[in-house]
Order: structure tokens, then sequence, then C-alpha cells
């Protein structure tokens, strides 16, 4: 999750957030931004959280056994309902029940792979989201090739370190656990292909989190500045964040017009998702982002180390508001082809 600097305003290349335009501001040449922005969507994150808060969407998780408790604590605190049913016996069944599905094969067992398989066919066939989060990818073959698997199933979002991002997409060897070696910025070209690839966004965590979505033919990426230092060194931060993902996803889906209209926004020619239901999911991803951001931010006020950081990072989950979140330091830009970064370049 995000850490680094203190929170301030939004600051943004062409990003209107609700009614305030947003400063222009120069975007590093090497990263393979277009010279003009394009605007996509108004952030309004306000209304995403309202949607969170009004709806209190029931998300299964079917995650490692290090983070369960922390993880079921953090949804509470935002505003959603846990459920840790991850048995192969009732996992499919209870899908049809949940708002949404996390699947993070952190330690996944034989019963909890079976589950993920029985929870994603009911979610996609639903259309409810599903977020994977490929712990550990790249690290050795089995993991590698069952998380493959899973991201051919069309996860609605997928959530990772920028090392697990790079090696999902080919492009790299994976990091170690839920610790990156890689940095967010040189793998924005490998989120961009496993975007096109696989229909899904793409959220890459680091000191500055980017959400990399394909969107009507055109990469688009926000990056969201916040957290703190302390954020690695609790456990559980990353895939929580992968769980409050589904959360907002799930709100946005309750809060379109037409919520099954959602189970076929992925575009058959050129993989990107497509119209207002793409924008939603783009929006609920970042608002995830930013809420983690702030609260990131506020937990670090008293905190003497990690200990009393994670105490304070649930009671800041909880404190954490619509006005707040529509402060969230945000940038919006659009990746183009040629970028020199870590894999290949992205044709929009």
């Amino acid at each position: 999750m995000t850490w680094g600097a203190s929170r301030g305003s939004v600051r943004t290349k062409t990003l209107r957030t609700e009614d305030t335009e947003a400063e222009r501001t120069p975007i590093e040449p090497d990263l393979g931004h277009t010279s003009e922005g394009i605007v996509m969507v108004d952030f309004d994150l306000r209304s995403a959280n309202a949607r969170l808060r009004a709806s209190n969407p029931l998300i299964q998780c079917i995650t490692n056994t290090v983070v369960q408790q922390f993880s079921a604590n953090v949804l509470l605190a935002v505003g959603a309902s846990p459920a840790m049913l991850d048995h192969e016996a009732d996992a499919g069944q209870f899908a049809g029940i949940a708002s949404g599905v996390l699947v993070n094969f952190g330690t996944a067992s034989n019963h909890q792979l079976l589950a993920a398989d029985a929870a994603i066919d009911v979610a996609n066939a639903a259309g409810k989201p599903w977020v994977l989060d490929p712990v550990s990818v790249g690290a050795v073959d089995f993991r590698t090739s069952r998380i493959r698997r899973a991201a051919a199933d069309h996860p609605t979002t997928i959530r990772g370190n920028a090392s697990e991002v790079a090696a999902l997409a080919g492009v790299g060897l994976g990091g170690r656990g839920v610790d990156s070696t890689d940095e967010v910025d040189a793998v924005l070209p490998a989120a961009a292909k496993l975007a096109r690839e696989t229909g899904a966004i793409v959220a890459v965590s680091g000191p500055t989190d980017a959400v990399v979505a394909h969107i009507d033919g055109t990469v688009h990426v926000a990056r969201i500045t916040g957290g703190h230092e302390f954020m690695p060194l609790v456990i559980g931060t990353g895939c929580s964040l992968g769980a409050v993902t589904v959360a907002y996803l799930a709100a946005a889906r309750a809060g379109l017009a037409d919520p099954d209209a959602d189970a076929s926004a992925v575009n058959a020619t050129d993989g990107s998702a497509n119209g207002g239901a793409a924008s939603a999911r783009f929006e609920a991803v970042v608002a995830a982002h930013a809420h983690f951001a702030v609260a990131g931010e506020l937990a670090a006020d008293g905190a003497k180390g990690p200990g009393s950081y994670s105490v304070n990072f649930l009671d800041a989950l909880h404190a954490v508001d619509g006005d707040r979140l529509a402060e969230t330091r945000i940038s919006l830009d659009t990746l183009t082809s040629g970028s020199g970064a870590a894999g290949e370049g992205v044709e929009a």
C-alpha cells in the first residue's frame, strides 16, 4: 500500500474531482504518457464512499490464513461485512449470496483452491465482482501456474505489488512473498499488458499506488499518493486492501442502473472494458486505494511503532469519510506505446 508524503489537496493532470478542476502538472516523459491527457471520468470519491456505507456489501474472502482476522476487521471498519467462507463444499453457493469475492492465494490449501474455482464460476455467472491477489506469483512453479489459471478467469481486478504484477504479465520473476523488488512505474507497461489481456483493472501497490484500466481502447493510469512507512511492517495491509477493493466494487455495482449489464463489460476484440460500468469500476478501485492512503497517514498520528500503528489504522479506516477521500492526491494520465520501462510498450 502507499506510504510517503503528507496528505493535501487533489493534484492531477486532467482530473476533475467533483466540482473542482485540478491543477495540470508535468508528467515524466520516460513513462510513456501522452502529451495531452484524456479526461475519461470525474472521480466522485464522496459518492463512492457513501455507496459503500449505505450498501454494507457482504464480501466473501477466500484468503490466506495469516490475515483472515485482520481482513475481517478492516472490512467492518470501512462499512462492509466479512464472510471468511473458504471450503469447497459451500464456497460456490455462498458466492451466490455474497456481493463480491476476494481470491488470495497467500496460504492456499487444496480446500481453498477448490473453493476459489467454485466461487469464481458463480461470481462470473452472476456478474459479481471478484478480485485476484496473486501473492508470490513467479516464486514457485505450482503457485505461478495456479494463479495464472485464475487470472484467465476474468477477474474484475488484479491487485498486487510491482513484482507480482510483472511476473503475472510474464515480464518478471516475482518478489519475495508480500515484498516487492520492483518499482511501480517500471511495471506500468506490464500492468497495461495484463489489463489488456485479462480485461481486469490492475492495481499496483507501492510508495505511490497505480491503478491501470484499459477502457474503450485507451490505457488509463491513476496514481494515488498517501499512506505511511509503517504500512509494510503490518501484516495484512496489502491483503486487506484486496478485500476493501471488492467492497468498493460491489458498492459500485449496486449503484448501477442495470447491475446485470456489468457482467458483459469486456470487449471481445481488444480486451478493453466498455462504457459506464467500466468507469464505475475504475472509480471504485481508485476509491479503495484512496481510502487506504488517507487512513495510512491518519494512523501515524500518535503511533510509536508498527504495533500501535496497526490499532490506529483500524480506527482511521473507520474515521475516513467522503470529505477526506475527496482530498486524496490523485493524478490521471494515459499510457502509450514506446515506454522505456519494463515489459512491452502498450498499444492503446
